[in-house]
């Protein structure tokens, strides 16, 4: 949860101070795709938080999008300068979070899945 509000705070940033042009480094579907990313990011959070089976795996495919979309823009200067990307900011925390993300997904559903069957709120650690 706090990966993706993170992520809303740094789409918002971008949006604030670059305008709608804050991507303009991008092709336009992976520009669409980032200014999607402010309504996305918090949405993810939402649902996580509030325990929603579904929210793991709709987590998971936005932050698929979000990587292949950084990695697309980034791949040239990745294959000329690769140890640029080995810093604790930009692409390499994005990836190592996406990885997170998706190996998570599955079995954070299964758990909110199960809690959602129960019927008793005691048994369940998640809210509902």
């Amino acid at each position: 949860m706090v990966g993706f509000l993170e992520g809303t705070a740094a789409h918002g940033y971008l949006l604030a101070t670059g305008g709608l042009h804050a991507y303009d480094y991008a092709p336009v579907l992976v520009q669409l795709l980032f200014h999607m990313l402010l309504l996305l990011d918090p949405l993810v959070a939402l649902m996580i938080t509030r325990g929603r089976p579904g929210g793991p795996l709709f987590a998971a495919m936005v932050m698929l999008a979000d990587v292949l979309g950084n990695w697309s823009v980034a791949w040239s200067a990745i294959m000329t300068h690769p140890t640029a990307f080995l810093r604790p900011i930009g692409l390499l925390p994005i990836t190592l979070f996406g990885i997170f993300v998706l190996l998570t997904a599955l079995p954070l559903r299964r758990a909110l899945t199960s809690c959602s069957e129960h019927k008793r709120q005691a048994e369940c650690p998640f809210p509902s």
